[in-house]
């Protein structure tokens, strides 16, 4: 049995095994696909403290490296089941493969949210993206789309015009959402152009994407747009939807926590994206992650002892 679990390995996931392990806990982290979550899939991070610019990637793996040093050990598991409802917390998968810990960390980030319109599904890997680093090469010289106007979207969009001939930025407002110095960016890059108060009611084409059917949300004007491709940057969905039943949630799923990390089950604590934040940022999560290990190393150790 381990002392700490920690389900996710993105940044919060990845500090709260760097300050687990420090603090001596036996603990392993569940990680589904390739550690570092969103950030891995981030071009460039320039606002993480002491690191002018890092690629999304590079800081995932100097996370990683970093936890390992002082031993946490990594798993690559999909959390199917979990039951937190006896003093030893476990979690399993579908092939019957179980872990079982004095604590539980929930760090398991989230994924971009759907616009859920007519040809999204069937376009997606046809034209339709949620990944600029990713897919960003597949549009070399084409024009692309980005639908949102976040700090995401923007930072996005400022990448792909690396190798896009255009790139136009779709947002529903009539003005951006993404911090200032994103916004300056964007507005003095000439390969971007904006098309505001407009959504995206459909996705045609035949094989690839042709074009988008826009709206304008204020005259109800609509036209047909067309594209090479589009990404899609409209907020985030938690993956929670495994934890139903065992700890609390709001009605997005997000899971709520106090000051400490702290979910309404003793011993689970909650970190990152999976909490309804106000700024969801790589300097956030990894502190999120920091204080829920410190405060399970506490609780492991006024339940359990020193064993």
């Amino acid at each position: 049995m381990y002392d700490l679990i920690i389900i996710g390995g993105g940044p919060a996931g990845l500090a709260a095994g760097l300050y687990a392990c420090r603090a001596g806990l036996k603990t392993v982290l569940l990680e589904r696909g390739i550690p570092g979550g969103q950030i891995a899939l981030t071009g460039v991070v320039e606002n993480y403290p002491g690191i002018e610019s890092i690629s999304g990637i590079g800081l995932a793996e100097a996370m990683q490296k970093h936890a390992e040093k002082y031993g946490l050990q990594i798993e690559y598991f999909t959390v199917e089941k979990v039951d937190f409802s006896k003093k030893v917390k476990w979690v399993c998968n579908d092939y019957g493969t179980d872990f079982e810990a004095k604590a539980v960390i929930l760090a398991t980030g989230a994924d971009h949210a759907r616009l859920n319109v007519p040809g999204e599904e069937e376009f997606a890997g046809r034209g339709v993206s949620y990944c600029a680093v990713c897919d960003g090469a597949f549009f070399r010289d084409k024009h692309v789309a980005v639908i949102g106007g976040g700090d995401s979207a923007i930072d996005e969009g400022l990448y792909l015009t690396r190798t896009a001939s255009k790139v136009t930025v779709i947002h529903r407002r009539d003005q951006l959402r993404a911090e200032k110095i994103l916004q300056q960016r964007a507005f003095a890059n000439p390969k971007m152009e904006f098309i505001w108060d407009t959504v995206v009611e459909r996705f045609n084409g035949d094989d690839q994407l042709k074009t988008l059917s826009l709206r304008n949300v204020k005259t109800n004007e609509r036209r047909e747009f067309p594209v090479d491709g589009v990404f899609v940057y409209v907020g985030l969905t938690p993956n929670t939807a495994f934890l139903k039943g065992a700890v609390a949630m709001d009605e997005w799923g997000y899971v709520p926590t106090n000051e400490k990390m702290e979910t309404n089950v003793p011993g689970v604590y909650a970190v990152g994206d999976i909490r309804p934040n106000t700024l969801r940022q790589v300097v956030t999560a990894a502190a999120d992650g920091a204080i829920a290990a410190i405060q399970a190393e506490k609780y492991i150790t006024a339940e359990w002892g020193h064993e």
